[in-house]
């Protein structure tokens, strides 16, 4: 059996939609399971031993109709069996209509049923605290009726080199063994999506002030100026406690850093879904354009925990499109105080910071 799985969007998601594969794999255990991602996302794969090949959708792909067919021709000449199409947007319906594969599986969405076999609900509200994200993943599987257990967790693949890099790159900054770490998601991909930067000040100093802490900030080298505006905006004994210049080289780097980590904090976006998925706790602070519902995957109370202006003040976002959520979000943001969730976050860090964990 031969199955093509397809999810082109950013490392969240591509990692999210992971889990699609992995069920296959327990249900299928000896068929070939391939997976159509964006070539930039193609670091959080590496190692998962439930994906035989990652086919990358590059750049030129989207420049070009004329690569865009070429890609969607070889993938026809692999005759697969199966497509799930996880993603099912005008880039990857010319892939799925040229496919020839017998079944094909995605959302039932409007004007584009005819393209699969199975059209399967998309689901507007969440019944457990998986989250949407991951529940609309797993619905993809139902129509395929698997005998085998499902697991809904995502999962990244650490090697031993890895984690043995990122421990001599503690031990290179000098970080205090007898103390725990926490990560600070500190950007977000868009000013859309970053908690503005003199609140994060206040969130780094609620963390250094609460507890006798490692920290370390995630940023983009091009994103280096705010960093040193949170850095320099805190208290210099919150100061003394950040590891700002320790950074892994590429992606599979600070996924070793990560690992090394016990717990992270911050921004929605990929780091903290990479967190996740090397089953470490979570705080998230949530964009108020963005859906709280599909991305507080996992939230138990304890080990995840979020927030999302819509908790406090739920009238300032009522009535709006997400078009308009969009264009006021920098406004919004500014109402979305530190002081609001501080008592929430100091829940979390004295749960998941404490001796016992």
């Amino acid at each position: 059996m031969k199955i093509l799985v397809i999810q082109q969007k950013m490392i969240g998601d591509v990692l999210v939609s992971s889990i699609i594969c992995n069920n296959l794999r327990l249900a299928y255990p000896d068929a070939q399971i391939d997976y159509l991602v964006y070539k930039s996302t193609t670091a959080v794969l590496e190692g998962n031993p439930n994906i035989d090949t990652i086919i990358r959708f590059e750049e030129k792909h989207r420049k070009s109709k004329k690569e865009l067919l070429k890609l969607a021709l070889q993938i026809r000449a692999n005759k697969y069996d199966l497509l799930i199409d996880a993603y099912s947007k005008l880039e990857s319906w010319l892939i799925v209509l040229l496919s020839g594969a017998k079944r094909k599986i995605s959302y039932k969405k409007k004007g584009r049923t005819f393209l699969y076999t199975d059209n399967v609900p998309f689901e507007e509200f969440p019944k457990t605290n998986l989250g949407l994200a991951i529940e609309r993943r797993l619905s993809l599987l139902e129509p395929l009726q698997l005998s085998a257990k499902i697991d809904p967790l995502p999962k990244l693949f650490v090697t031993p080199e890895e984690n043995r890099n990122a421990i001599a790159l503690f031990k290179k900054h000098q970080l205090k063994k007898d103390r725990k770490t926490v990560m600070i998601s500190l950007l977000g991909s868009e000013n859309l999506k970053t908690y503005p930067l003199s609140y994060m000040t206040e969130i780094v100093d609620t963390i250094a002030d609460s507890n006798d802490v490692n920290i370390l900030f995630n940023y983009f080298p091009k994103q280096i100026n705010d960093a040193k505006t949170v850095f320099n905006s805190c208290k210099p004994s919150t100061q003394e406690k950040i590891f700002f210049d320790l950074l892994g080289g590429d992606l599979r780097a600070f996924i070793g850093v990560l690992n090394q980590c016990d717990l992270i904090v911050g921004n929605d976006g990929g780091a903290i879904n990479m967190a996740k998925a090397l089953e470490k706790p979570s705080f998230i602070i949530f964009s108020p354009w963005i859906e709280k519902k599909i991305w507080a995957t996992l939230e138990d109370g304890i080990q995840h925990m979020s927030v999302h202006l819509n908790d406090y003040k739920p009238e300032l976002l009522a009535q709006k499109t997400e078009k308009e959520l969009k264009q006021y979000t920098l406004s919004l943001y500014k109402e979305f105080e530190p002081q609001l969730f501080k008592d929430k976050l100091k829940s979390f860090l004295l749960k998941n910071l404490s001796d016992d964990n």
